[in-house]
């Protein structure tokens, strides 16, 4: 077994990753994606594959797979129809929710649709208190009328959630076994299982995003995982989860909501890969696409795990890195809006048709087409010649858009690219600036097909002074697949003032998170020198709503802890008290199996001369040398480290675009990374 497979299925392409774990050689390959069946472009991708690097599906030792088919029917309302049982009371939390407008001054906006309608929510006589004692029995005979009458509606998925469901989960197990014995073809989603934390909206919201996203997830599983035993794929495929680790296909069916952010979650694994062949820790990971730029920040080498996130209007309770998403890719569609002025996205061409310069019939121009315009991008091919380019299609769709905001061509091409870097700085900002965090004081990691393209203007736009473009920037969402490890994150809930009456009920919960997590290692078979632990805590000052993740101090002392998060405090808004009591909140364990990984060897440097890469030239607009200028266009393949190139320059190869800016260099670094740096 040599070839470790990572595949990685997006809006616009699937990328295909493939190492050999005994030369260290690497290949990637790019297919469109099939956005009507995406298990069909996978395994067309896959099959390409193995076939150019001349091997057989028996020679596979590892397929990893990352995935946006749950996000995409999360924000297509593709999901299926989906039933939800509640406490008697409780029917209508799922649409009183916080009581907050998604948008606090727009009385107009819209509330995304309720996954659960109310007719099909369904309440039971039965109460447990917030001790864990029962107060009402479970109406079993309530319940089994409860479940018939949502599988004579109709219903796919079925959630469960009881009133404190996640203290004790003696109601919620015998209602789940009740609907296996009335309504076994049913997906069951129990909030105990899915989200066992408290909070019972956002509790309740997880486990039914969970219900409604199953039936769609197993039915993609299914279909990918006949396809892939009819090319002869000989080991067992593992998917994405949104905590950046893999799971198994089988779980992945059970607990789809863990997957919503599985596509970008492995993008930040790579970006914290390539930052570490360069020595830099402090990174923003900037992941620009088809359809939507992901950014993230990592300090120390490490991304924050959110615990909770709002994804596309749906509060979500499963671990997550902490990735901010907006609709600004390479196919975001540009427009005028009503009063006159210029907008790009979030609406997206996608795979089908695409950007109107790949000729399959869209008319609306999109950021591709504006690079196209400009010759930032190649105006002839992409992906080294496999897919031609029409120019003159997107010139003239540039120009219908110009003729209506009343300025020329390249004036307006050169908007385009303005507004959706606007947008993505935007975007960089949520995830530092209003976290406390520097922009400057971090490197900029620029990949997906389109990261390269916009991240030498996306720096300057913040004042970033370093780029690292990994090797295969396109596809390193789907190399970063072969970088991590199986993973879960198992959450306790036991709400109690830090004091040291608390080193009791600290020690007990990350007892029984242990012994959870034992568990698990033993049902992944993991042997117990590659088994590894983080324990954090949910903490934040009586009063507050909010809580901040702390890791278990080295020393787990009291006064450590309360240390830790009186420093997280200072940092994230500027004050702590110190004479204020401190709450523990929800208790957690990330829990993670160490397995062989990809691994990449540094070359020896060439010297700064990188003019045997040179490829061409062509005229490029840029406003930064004043207009159009006569650019030299560099082979990626054929830099070497050590070279450096002076900008202005283009960086071409076949999975994405880099663009150098007047001023700026870029290095070669010994592991083929590129790092753009200002000129001094």
């Amino acid at each position: 077994m040599a070839w470790r497979i990572g595949v990685d299925s997006g809006g616009t392409f699937t990328d295909v990753c493939l190492f050999d774990d005994r030369t260290g050689s690497v290949v990637v390959w790019k297919v469109p994606s099939t956005p009507d069946d995406p298990s069909r472009g996978i395994a067309e991708g896959v099959e390409q594959g193995i076939a150019r690097v001349g091997a057989r599906p028996a020679d596979v030792g590892y397929f990893g797979h990352g995935t946006t088919v749950a996000t995409n029917a999360l924000i297509q309302h593709r999901g299926a129809k989906t039933g939800l049982i509640v406490t008697d009371g409780f029917r209508d939390l799922l649409e009183i929710g916080r009581q907050k407008r998604p948008d606090l001054y727009d009385s107009q906006v819209d509330k995304p649709p309720i996954l659960a309608t109310r007719d099909l929510r369904i309440e039971i006589p039965e109460r447990i208190r917030h001790d864990g004692s029962v107060e009402i029995p479970l109406d079993e005979a309530a319940l089994r009328a409860a479940v018939r009458q949502l599988r004579a509606a109709g219903v796919a998925s079925v959630a469960i959630c009881f009133l404190y469901g996640f203290v004790a989960e003696s109601h919620e197990a015998r209602a789940a076994q009740i609907l296996a014995e009335e309504f076994p073809e049913a997906f069951a989603s129990i909030s105990h299982i899915v989200a066992p934390e408290f909070r019972e909206f956002e509790r309740m919201s997880t486990a039914v995003v969970n219900a409604y996203l199953g039936p769609v997830m197993q039915t993609y599983i299914r279909r990918l995982t006949g396809r892939l035993g009819a090319i002869g794929l000989p080991v067992p495929p593992h998917l994405t989860q949104s905590n950046g680790g893999v799971i198994g296909f089988d779980q992945a069916a059970r607990l789809p909501v863990r997957t919503v952010l599985s596509g970008p979650s492995t993008g930040v694994i790579g970006a914290r890969e390539a930052g570490r062949q360069a020595g830099l820790t402090e990174l923003i990971a900037f992941d620009m696409g088809g359809t939507s730029s992901d950014v993230a920040l990592l300090s120390g080498g490490e991304c924050r795990l959110a615990s909770e996130a709002v994804v596309h209007g749906y509060p979500i309770k499963a671990p997550m890195l902490d990735i901010h998403t907006v609709g600004a890719g390479g196919g975001s569609i540009a427009y005028v809006d009503n009063g006159g002025l210029l907008k790009v996205g979030p609406r997206s061409a996608g795979a089908d048709p695409g950007p109107v310069c790949y000729g399959h019939g869209a008319t609306e121009p999109t950021v591709t087409d504006a690079n196209v315009v400009l010759g930032t991008l190649n105006p002839s091919f992409l992906l080294n010649g496999r897919m031609a380019i029409r120019r003159d299609l997107a010139v003239e769709c540039v120009t219908n858009l110009a003729a209506r905001l009343g300025l020329e061509t390249m004036q307006t091409a050169q908007g385009i690219v303005s507004v959706v870097t606007a947008n993505m700085a935007r975007a960089i900002r949520v995830i530092s600036v209003q976290r406390g965090y520097d922009p400057r004081d971090y490197t900029l990691v620029a990949f997906g097909g389109a990261g390269p393209l916009h991240a030498a203007r996306l720096a300057r736009e913040l004042d970033i002074s370093r780029i690292l473009v990994p090797v295969s920037p396109g596809i390193l969402c789907a190399m970063g697949l072969l970088l991590t490890d199986p993973r879960t994150d198992l959450a306790l809930t036991r709400l109690t003032l830090l004091n040291e009456a608390a080193a009791v009920v600290l020690q007990d919960a990350f007892a029984t998170l242990t012994a959870r997590a034992e568990s698990w290692f033993e049902n992944e078979s993991i042997p117990p020198d590659a088994r590894q632990i983080v324990r954090t805590v949910d903490m934040r000052y009586a009063g507050q709503n909010y809580e901040l993740p702390i890791t278990l101090p080295s020393a787990p002392g009291i006064t450590a802890l309360a240390a830790a998060f009186i420093a997280a405090h200072q940092r994230l808004y500027g004050f702590a008290p110190d004479d204020e009591p401190i709450q523990l909140v929800t208790f957690r364990v990330e829990v993670s199996a160490i397995v062989p990984k990809a691994a990449f060897s540094a070359r020896p440097d060439a010297g700064p001369d990188a003019s045997a890469a040179i490829a061409g030239r062509r005229f490029v607009w840029l406003p930064e040398a004043g207009g159009s200028v006569q650019t030299p266009i560099y082979d990626r393949a054929r830099l070497r480290p050590g070279n450096i190139v002076q900008g202005p320059a283009i960086v071409e190869q076949m999975d994405a675009t880099t663009l150098v800016l007047p001023g700026m260099t870029a290095r070669v670094e010994p592991y083929l990374n590129l790092i753009l740096e200002s000129a001094a």
